[in-house]
């Protein structure tokens, strides 16, 4: 992942100045090509109608698609270990169309395993009166781990559905037109919720669209509290060998001169 490469960067240099050796040439990497990232490439202008054929969205991105009321959408997007996604749910309505009674609308999350998962916090499901026409819902779910006990239900590495629709709807509103928006933000919890263990392939079942991290899945060893072993024992070292030097002045100077 980019945060590993980048403190792997950091350490080095840091490494560098501490033993006095020559700075590594390039070592902060080429630019980054925008195009490559989830926000150059182009957003998805539509939504599945199942998991099967649910669209894939990158994070950073934000999906968009017309529908009816009425309509199950499905979208897609990869989580990898340490990640915490947030989802958030958008859907208007044009004013000629809005609601003649009260509705209830809902985000589900689904992991690799089609397995429900649930959110931390966030407004998952959103009752609004009648003539609204914007609807808001929020996920926020817990964090993605490299590896966990069939029996705990914790979130895996994989492909993550989400699911819109309205779960309450008055029979006179089904068919009424609506324009939905969805964004999927990850943040990077790094080695604070790294696990020992990994799974041998992340948990993406077969579909009409393939999803993956744009700097590929991460190896379910691998994790920054290596990086940070290895960095605290460089410095260990260091100490150990300037506290033997100053040991070693302090006895020279004890030793008494001639008369």
């Amino acid at each position: 992942m980019r945060t590993v490469r980048n403190l792997t960067t950091a350490a080095l240099l840091a490494g560098t100045a501490l033993l006095g050796l020559p700075g590594v040439a390039g070592a902060e990497g080429p630019s980054p090509d925008p195009s490559a990232t989830g926000g150059g490439a182009v957003a998805p202008t539509e939504a599945g109608t199942s998991f099967r054929t649910a669209t894939a969205v990158r994070p950073g991105q934000r999906a968009t698609a017309q529908a009816s009321t009425g309509d199950y959408l499905y979208w897609q997007f990869p989580a990898d270990a340490a990640e915490r996604p947030t989802v958030r749910a958008t859907v208007k309505l044009p004013e000629a169309a809005a609601l003649q009674a009260a509705s209830t609308w809902r985000i589900d999350v689904y992991d690799g395993l089609r397995r429900r998962q649930a959110c931390r916090f966030g407004s998952q499901t959103h009752t609004v009166p009648a003539g609204t026409l914007s609807v808001e819902l929020t996920c926020h779910l817990r964090t993605v781990r490299a590896w966990a006990e069939p029996w705990s239900g914790d979130p895996l590495p994989g492909a993550y559905y989400v699911r819109l629709t309205a779960v309450r709807l008055a029979a006179t509103d089904i068919g009424q037109p609506l324009d939905a928006a969805l964004d999927i933000d990850v943040e990077d919890t790094g080695g604070a919720s790294a696990v020992d263990g990994g799974l041998s392939a992340p948990l993406v079942q077969g579909s009409s669209a393939t999803v993956e991290p744009e700097d590929g899945w991460a190896s379910g060893w691998w994790s920054t509290r290596w990086l940070w072993t290895a960095v605290g024992a460089a410095l260990a070292a260091l100490a150990g060998i300037g506290g033997h030097r100053l040991a070693r002045g302090n006895s020279r100077s004890a030793v008494p001169g001639r008369v």
